[in-house]
Order: structure tokens, then C-alpha cells, then sequence
């Protein structure tokens, strides 16, 4: 079989409160929507455009305790996971899909000022005091 992958990372802006509940089995789960968008100039009219995305992302287990607990609507953060279609049929039977980001490492990436601690990652005990930062600039980071 030819190889394969699955990998999704973002940086954006939380566009929600995270969404927190816990399924039959006990396992604590939280959605958030981040939006991200691309700038460019127009060719023709030299004109600045901007075009916004938004994803649905979910985080399970001590992860999503974390994205909970410390993180809010407007906070800019880092996803890492992998694309998850979901599909199942409404009140009326009619068949419904999803497609979402399964979150495998989310950090947070505001400065200190603004009340958010260090990264969060899913192996953290606890998140960590959030060091110096730079100005990032998304066109420096490898893809």
C-alpha cells in the first residue's frame, strides 16, 4: 500500500468559548471553532483581498481538560492534528457530514499580558509559565 498522511496544522483565532462534555464512557471531550484567513493583493485592481476560513476542532481526554480550562474565545493558537469526517441522518432522516480536526497538540500562543498561560499539550501535567515571545510570522514557519 502507498504511504499516506493525514496532518493538519493551523494558526488562528478561537472563535468560540470551548464546548466541554463528557461522553457515556466517561471521557471528557471539547469542541472549538478557529478561523484563519489569507491576505493577497489582487492582480488586476492591485486591490488587498482577505478570504477567512473557520474549522471545527476537537480535543479529547486531559487535552481537552486543558483547552477548557485555560483558553477562550479570541485566544490565537496552534492546532496539530489530523482531518475526521464524521456522518450520521437527522430528525427527518436525512444523511449529515462533518469534517473536523481531531487535535493532537494545541498551543496557545497569545502573550503573558493577556492572561494565557504556556503551551498546552496533551502529555502537560500542567500548562507552563509562557516565556518571551516574538512577533510570529506565519510565512517563516516550515510547512
Amino acid at each position: 500500500m502507498a504511504m499516506s498522511l493525514n496532518k493538519v496544522q493551523l494558526i488562528g483565532n478561537m472563535t468560540r468559548d470551548p464546548e466541554a462534555r463528557t461522553t457515556i464512557g466517561g471521557q471528557n471531550v471539547c469542541t472549538i471553532g478557529v478561523a484563519t484567513s489569507r491576505r493577497w493583493k489582487d492582480k488586476t485592481s492591485g486591490e488587498s483581498k482577505e478570504q477567512a476560513e473557520f474549522h471545527n476542532v476537537v480535543a479529547w481526554g486531559r487535552l481537552a481538560d486543558i483547552v477548557t480550562q485555560y483558553l477562550k474565545k479570541g485566544s490565537k493558537v496552534y492546532v496539530e492534528g489530523r482531518l475526521q469526517t464524521r456522518s450520521w441522518e437527522d430528525q427527518t432522516g436525512t444523511k449529515k457530514y462533518r469534517t473536523e480536526i481531531v487535535a493532537e497538540n494545541i498551543i496557545m500562543l497569545d502573550r503573558a499580558g493577556n492572561a494565557q498561560p504556556g503551551p498546552v499539550a496533551e502529555k502537560a501535567s500542567a500548562p507552563a509559565a509562557a516565556p518571551e515571545e516574538e512577533e510570529i510570522n506565519v510565512e517563516d514557519i516550515p510547512f
